[in-house]
């Protein structure tokens, strides 16, 4: 059986929140942040990588749509699919249960390090030519986040803006 990425994410915060407090006391918040935030993006491309190496070839965005209730499960979010296409895939997520386990952690001053910043980098490993574009998140107080996925070489390029 595999963990729920929500129950992974609360075993990596337990002993991430004792990292972060140690860098915090010995380098200073700024420090401790960066580094906690390449530590966590080194994560999230590895683990897109691995997600591009089980499914065999280069994923688009009909994939991305099919591997997502692997972060809803156990209604870890609330989705609301706005356009699923093979190189658009737009979605609101209007409840984050993310959000509110690092809050309650005391991790909310970098609870966008420990998962919004993921979704991105995830896609540098998943498939490089696939962009998010997101403008708010409900981590950092805004009512809903916004993911616009989209592939590169397309016609509608963007750029990943986390």
């Amino acid at each position: 059986m595999t963990l729920p990425i929500i129950e992974r994410r609360k075993i990596e915060a337990e002993m991430i929140k004792n990292i972060y407090d140690v860098l915090k006391e010995s380098h200073g918040k700024e420090v401790a942040i960066e580094t906690i935030d390449a530590a966590v993006s080194k994560a999230a491309i590895d683990f897109g990588d691995e997600h591009r190496k089980k499914l065999g070839r280069d994923p688009n965005l009909q994939d991305m749509a099919d591997i997502l209730p692997n972060w809803t499960a156990n209604d870890a979010l609330k989705v609301d699919i706005l356009k699923e296409e093979p190189n658009k895939l737009d979605f609101n997520v209007t409840k984050c249960r993310y959000a509110e386990m690092y809050h309650a952690m005391g991790l909310g001053e970098i609870g966008h390090v420990l998962s919004c910043n993921r979704d991105g980098k995830f896609c540098t490993g998943y498939n490089p030519n696939m962009e998010l574009k997101r403008t708010q998140t409900i981590m950092q107080g805004a009512s809903h986040c916004d993911f616009r996925y989209r592939m590169k070489n397309t016609e509608e390029e963007t750029s990943c803006n986390l």
